[in-house]
């Protein structure tokens, strides 16, 4: 029998450190549905101590999931840890998970403590979360950069404590993977005690390796993976949850290991991220990417025709993906709507539904066939953004080679309307000049990409725009068959995310 690596999701904690991937409650309460969906086994919901909001996030997701472990972020306080097990204690599988960096230029400059206070800082952390449950989970931030015997010793501290899985953060992606299993070889055969916990590794991506630390770290005997889906994170990003499980799915004669990973659901978890988040996946990317499982030399295709597995070592169908897809168009009705949801992974309340069904119709009048990346968006556009401050009613724009151009825009602004006009060196700036002096924004735009979701003419414009105010960050998306409206929808959306993130500020941590 191979052994089981646990996969520990932490899209919702780290990813959402990544600038401008701040998610709102109802997102990120969709998201946890569909990782659970997917067969991960453990979701860090939250950091609970950060703010109002994330403690909310992380109390619903804890009521609402039924098989997959909840933890809460908490750092090596009383009043972190209340807030973290507050936030938790109604889970079916709560874990609180609590951390201190152990490096020396972390707790010289950073903590400024000593090494002996950070052990009894992390040993009175550990104790204290045992008082409310059994599992608990200690890491050791910056553990790559730490002194390997200090790093022992302070797990070994954690685990007498009672910590149940001692986690190896790769904080700031300085390990190289040769680099990294000997630490991590070192470290369980040096800490007398490990046997009795569940070892852990996170790694960053700063050099690119993160999934490539995480892989060695697992040959090395780590037995659980922190992961993000589609690699998002603060910096560089996280370990790839797709990755690892993909390359331990595909190499078990190398790792004969495990995981409890339904792949089939890989790729409608990553395009749910990326939607939610409007985080795009470049299009090389491994396993998720728009020309992952694309072959245009003629070699290339030659050979697949011939038998795929010359040049695919994975069938598309395994992470989700398949060529038969169901075209939807005008004359379709809301049950073929609705099974395509749901194979889609959306699994809609009626009056979802009806509102999808309404968005659907009013879509196919406009373009003769919807695919499924169309109603991708209907579903996030619709569904999954709570009441936004900033919503728009009426646009209208002159432009060309002999008028100066100019947009008219009607907005409610918490539900008031406002409306007025103004001009720009194009219609799309004319709209965001208009826009921004009715919502009163300071904000600077520093991105502004448009892409066509599907081929086509009458293809959906999607637009993504990256603003930054006053040192926060957020991403904005919007899609239409108008690109203009796409625009301006993508600029609200964004204006409503930093309006979001003045309310939500997100804490970085390991």
């Amino acid at each position: 029998m191979s052994e089981r690596v646990i996969i520990f999701d932490t899209t919702l904690r780290d990813g959402e450190q990544s600038p401008g991937a701040s998610m709102n409650t109802a997102e990120k309460l969709r998201l946890a549905v569909q990782l659970e969906k997917l067969g991960v086994d453990v979701i860090e919901a939250g950091f609970p101590a950060a703010s109002e909001g994330d403690f909310e996030a992380v109390s619903k997701i804890a009521e609402k999931l039924e098989r997959v472990e909840i933890t809460g972020l908490a750092r090596t306080s009383v009043q972190d840890i209340d807030l973290a097990w507050n936030a938790i204690k109604n889970a079916k599988k709560p874990r609180i998970h609590t951390f201190i960096a152990t490096s020396d230029i972390h707790m010289d400059h950073k903590l400024k403590m000593t090494r002996d206070q950070v052990v009894t800082s992390a040993v009175d952390a550990v104790k204290y979360a045992k008082t409310f449950t059994d599992n608990v989970e200690f890491s050791a931030e910056d553990g790559s950069r730490s002194d390997r015997d200090f790093l022992c010793k302070v797990f070994q501290a954690a685990i007498e404590a009672g910590a149940t899985t001692v986690n190896l953060p790769d904080t700031v992606g300085y390990a190289i993977p040769e680099e990294f299993a000997d630490l991590v070889s070192y470290v369980r055969s040096h800490t007398p005690s490990i046997g009795k916990a569940v070892f852990s590794v996170h790694c960053h991506n700063d050099l690119g390796l993160a999934t490539a630390n995480t892989v060695a770290a697992i040959k090395a005997g780590a037995r659980q993976a922190e992961v993000t889906i589609n690699g998002i994170g603060e910096r560089a990003g996280n370990t790839s949850l797709e990755e690892v499980v993909m390359t331990l799915h595909t190499r078990p004669n190398f790792i004969p290991v495990t995981t409890g990973i339904k792949t089939e659901h890989i790729y409608p978890t990553s395009r749910l991220v990326t939607m939610i988040t409007g985080m795009m996946v470049q299009p090389n990317k491994a396993i998720v990417g728009a020309n992952a499982f694309a072959h245009e030399a003629g070699i290339h295709q030659d050979g697949m025709l011939k038998n795929p597995m010359t040049y695919e070592i994975m069938k598309p169908e395994t992470i989700g993906l398949s060529a038969n897809k169901l075209v939807l168009g005008k004359h379709s009705g809301r049950h073929a709507l609705k099974d395509r949801l749901k194979d889609m992974g959306y699994d809609l309340s009626g009056e979802e539904l009806k509102m999808v069904f309404k968005k659907f119709k009013e879509l196919a009048d406009k373009k003769k066939h919807v695919v499924d990346e169309d109603l991708e968006v209907i579903v996030t556009e619709g569904i999954l953004r709570t009441a936004d401050t900033f919503s728009l009613d009426y646009l209208h724009v002159t432009c060309g080679t002999t008028v100066l151009p100019m947009a008219s825009v009607k907005l409610q602004v918490n539900g008031r309307p406002v409306q007025g006009a103004g001009y720009g060196n194009g219609p799309i700036d004319a709209a965001f000049n208009t826009i921004a002096n009715l919502t009163g924004t300071s904000s600077e735009l520093l991105r502004f990409s448009v892409s066509a979701i599907t081929g086509g003419t009458d293809a959906q414009g999607e637009v993504t725009v990256r603003l930054s105010e006053n040192g926060l960050i957020a991403l904005g998306r919007g899609a239409d068959p108008d690109i203009i409206t796409a625009s301006a929808l993508a600029y609200l959306n964004g204006l409503n995310r930093l309006e979001y993130l003045k309310t939500h500020p997100i804490v970085e941590s390991i």
